[in-house]
């Protein structure tokens, strides 16, 4: 375990950890953020992290959130693997939290990769969660879980992307099983909730037989203001988009959601950074932001 300068401090322990936790070391990982609102700016007060996850330090950006990528220094996850990703964004604070590539699961031939990630936004906070989409290899199973809990004022950006599996190799949909879920509250109760399941067999179809588009995705916006004017400009993005179809919808409380399958993967990335571009300005009131990827 590493603590970053200003995380809260660990103890560890001379003595040998147990033969049955040292089997798990590499494949247990977890990462703990804090993040606190400073004058006009937000920094990464904690940050506790465990292989195979891993943190870079913030990129200074010309943006007020506070852009932080997460890794997996193995180069991907496989069967068994447990990831628990933790962020606490303090109130008023502004995070952003992607990935500098697209997340690989290879194949399992017992246990899932099971992931689980809980986002806390405090009172008139901000959240991005915009990591590059995940690619299920032939043969992978993969379990994701995404909670979140918004304090009122917060605001949420959430984006949950997939490949059908590595398409120009003629894999797609070859995957054992691929399943998510994403739950959002807040102080009033339940504001969304979606879960999908695929398992091996449903691949020939796929998602209601994704139109011969191998590239799918959702993004959730949830805010006090901006919303109405979100939904409109989505439906010009999805409109416009070259090899993107989809369609947006309002939820029943203060969010929207849009759901887009990709012919390709530069596809995706255009549409998905079209309307994240999209909903910056319109609910956050700001310009879009490049992350500067190679």
């Amino acid at each position: 375990m590493r603590s970053f300068p200003g995380s809260a401090g660990s103890s560890s322990s001379s003595r040998p950890r147990a033969s049955a936790d040292a089997a798990r070391v590499g494949r247990d990982g977890t990462l703990a953020l804090g993040f606190e609102r400073r004058g006009a700016a937000t920094v990464l007060r904690r940050v506790r992290y465990t292989l195979p996850l891993q943190v870079l330090a913030p990129v200074a950006l010309d943006d007020p959130a506070c852009v932080v990528s997460v890794l997996n220094p193995t180069g991907g996850l496989v069967g068994g693997d447990r990831l628990t990703i933790e962020a606490d964004v303090g109130p008023g604070a502004h995070a952003l939290l992607t990935t500098p590539s697209a997340s690989r699961v290879y194949r399992a031939t017992d246990e899932p990769t099971v992931q689980h990630v809980a986002l806390r936004l405090g009172r008139a906070a901000v959240v991005e969660w915009v990591p590059d989409h995940t690619i299920p290899f032939a043969g992978s199973a993969f379990r994701q879980a995404i909670d979140c809990e918004l304090d009122d004022g917060a605001a949420l950006l959430l984006l949950d992307a997939f490949a059908a599996g590595r398409v120009a190799r003629g894999e797609a949909w070859r995957f054992r099983r691929l399943e998510s879920a994403v739950t959002v509250r807040e102080r009033r109760g339940l504001v969304f909730h979606d879960r999908f399941v695929l398992r091996d067999g449903d691949g020939a179809a796929g998602l209601g037989a994704a139109e011969g588009h191998p590239y799918f995705a959702t993004l959730v916006v949830v805010a006090e203001a901006g919303v109405e004017a979100f939904t409109a400009a989505a439906g010009r993005v999805l409109e416009r988009a070259r090899g993107l179809s989809g369609g947006v919808a309002a939820l029943p409380r203060r969010g929207a959601i849009v759901r887009c399958l990709a012919a390709d993967a530069p596809a995706l990335t255009e549409g998905l950074d079209a309307l994240w571009a999209a909903a910056r300005r319109e609910v956050l009131g700001l310009p879009p932001l490049p992350l500067r990827k190679p």
